[in-house]
């Protein structure tokens, strides 16, 4: 008889609410979303196909780039329709195991943009501190075994959470604060003991995104260590300079990332808007502005795109 009622009351469907609290504006409040998801694909979009298109740009460098364009494109396909049916439609039921797929990819692309972020440090240390193996050491197929790497960690990394969501039993709440599935937001929603996700959560963080950072930073330690080793003042501020891309884009993935982490472990010191919004910011902003950061302080995507418009 429990297991019956079990089954009878754990709802079927979890219900997004968007933004709580402004649902009488959610269509004021879908433009900019609109807007910025419109700019997020097609920004990402005219990255790869600069790319692809110019062989002067067939280099590591770039081909690097496009691997985070692709996983930005994917960041926002697998969020942005979602968020903006419940902004227009009202389109708010979503079934267990279509959020449970969401959290995965979401999970998936964000782990390997964290690796690619990592392989982009990576390039700029060969290339400022062995320049002259840049060539021999980062080959098209070794650019290609990294990104397969960073694919398969993060999936053989990311695999195991939506089955260990879906073994849990809903007979709670199963309103979600949210516009999309967040991980955290779901887990709320479980009646079991959650424990073994959570450490399983704790363990994916720290042997993904903060084992990336700490190698990133040990990246750029090396780094500034070879430039003020170098005696011409213009010849440093020119090495320094093709690392400044880099840097914004990590900075613009790994802040709203550990903020979102942070505000979740202290939630009761944080108001439901804050999370919400941080939220949004964390899937959002990175796609929007990686490829605005590139086109600005990249000369020869700048240059080129330039010249596609202009033409």
């Amino acid at each position: 008889m429990s297991a019956v009622n079990d089954t009878k009351f754990q709802p079927v469907v979890f219900l997004l609410t968007g933004i709580p609290g402004q649902e009488d504006v959610h269509v004021w409040i879908s433009i900019p979303f609109c807007l910025m998801y419109i700019i997020s694909i097609l920004g990402n979009s005219v990255i790869l196909f600069i790319i692809k298109t110019d062989s002067s740009l067939h280099e590591p460098m770039y081909i690097f780039l496009s691997m985070l364009a692709v996983t930005d494109l994917g960041l926002s396909i697998s969020t942005m329709p979602t968020t903006l049916g419940i902004f227009w439609f009202n389109s708010r039921e979503i079934s267990h195991d279509a959020c449970f797929a969401q959290v995965f990819f979401i999970s998936l692309l964000s782990f390997t943009e964290s690796s690619v972020l990592l392989s982009m440090a990576f390039d700029r240390l060969v290339a400022i501190c062995n320049p002259l193996r840049y060539a021999s050491i980062l080959t098209p197929p070794r650019i290609a075994k990294m990104g397969l790497v960073s694919l398969l960690r993060g999936v053989g990394l990311i695999f195991p959470l939506p089955i260990l969501l879906k073994q849990y039993r809903y007979c709670q709440a199963n309103i979600l604060s949210h516009s999309y599935c967040l991980q955290q937001e779901v887990m709320k929603m479980a009646c079991s003991d959650i424990r073994g996700n959570i450490t399983y959560s704790f363990f994916l963080a720290v042997s993904s995104v903060g084992f990336d950072l700490l190698l990133i930073l040990l990246s750029y330690v090396m780094i500034l260590k070879t430039v003020l080793s170098i005696a011409s003042h213009t010849a440093r501020l020119k090495a320094l300079n093709t690392c400044v891309s880099h840097v914004c884009v990590m900075l613009l993935f790994y802040m709203p990332s550990i903020s979102l982490s942070v505000i979740y472990r202290y939630s009761k010191n944080f108001s439901p808007l804050v999370q919400i919004v941080m939220a949004h910011v964390y899937l959002l902003v990175p796609p929007l502005m990686n490829p605005i950061v590139y086109s600005v302080k990249t000369k020869p995507i700048r240059a080129r795109i330039i010249r596609v418009f202009v033409k």
